[in-house]
């Protein structure tokens, strides 16, 4: 099988570099800088479409200097500002050790997705990394997840999608693929339920369990 996985909120867990580079754009473009509710939005979806819905009367060029902005930081320093969750790092081996091909697939720029793989040493478990391009190409999950499956010469009915947001497991189902919902992410159940998802699971062990069922 091949296991596709979301890597913010399904495989680390970057709150801190996010939000701090979210606010950190505010602040540059002198506006106020939203309440940690809001700022917990942009895990997961595309950029473009949090600043959009987020900058009052935002244009074109106001979401390009607020992303711009926020790459500054988040190239920096806000890359590490992250965590593996527990028992991931064991889970991946567990699966390549079965013989699934594991694959990333995210809708932040492939370039950072690398290197926080390379950073927290799980890019060995990855057969593929793929990622968003930085002019916002591919962002949206269905259209990568779309790329995903053609780039590799994949077949829809031998993939799983695992994620934590509505937007993986929309993006899945779009793509005729099976989605995973996590709980340990930004998402919750009732999210993940309501958009589709074959099951919701509440540790990573779990997928281990399900994948031998």
């Amino acid at each position: 099988m091949n296991i596709i996985f979301d890597l913010d909120g399904t495989l680390t867990d970057p709150k801190d570099g996010i939000c701090r580079s979210v606010a950190d754009a505010f602040e540059k473009m002198a506006l106020p800088v939203p309440p940690e509710s809001v700022l917990r939005t942009f895990i997961g979806p595309p950029l473009q479409d949090s600043f959009q819905a987020t900058i009052p009367g935002a244009t074109v060029a106001d979401v390009e200097r607020a992303i711009a902005l926020y790459r500054e930081r988040f190239a920096a320093v806000g890359l590490f500002e992250n965590r593996v969750y527990e028992s991931i790092p064991q889970v991946l081996e567990t699966l390549r050790g079965l013989g699934h091909q594991l694959l990333v697939a995210t809708s932040k720029p492939w370039v950072f997705a690398e290197q926080i793989l390379d950073h927290f040493e799980l890019s060995p478990f990855f057969s593929f990394i793929h990622g968003s391009e930085w002019d916002g190409r591919r962002s949206h999950k269905a259209d990568l997840l779309a790329y995903v499956l053609q780039k590799r010469g994949l077949a829809a009915e031998q993939c799983l999608m695992v994620g934590d947001r509505h937007y993986d497991v929309a993006g899945a189902l779009a793509n005729g693929i099976a989605a995973v919902g996590v709980s340990w992410g930004y998402g919750t159940p009732t999210e993940l339920e309501a958009a589709g998802a074959t099951v919701v699971i509440h540790e990573p062990v779990q997928l281990v369990e399900l994948v031998f069922k």
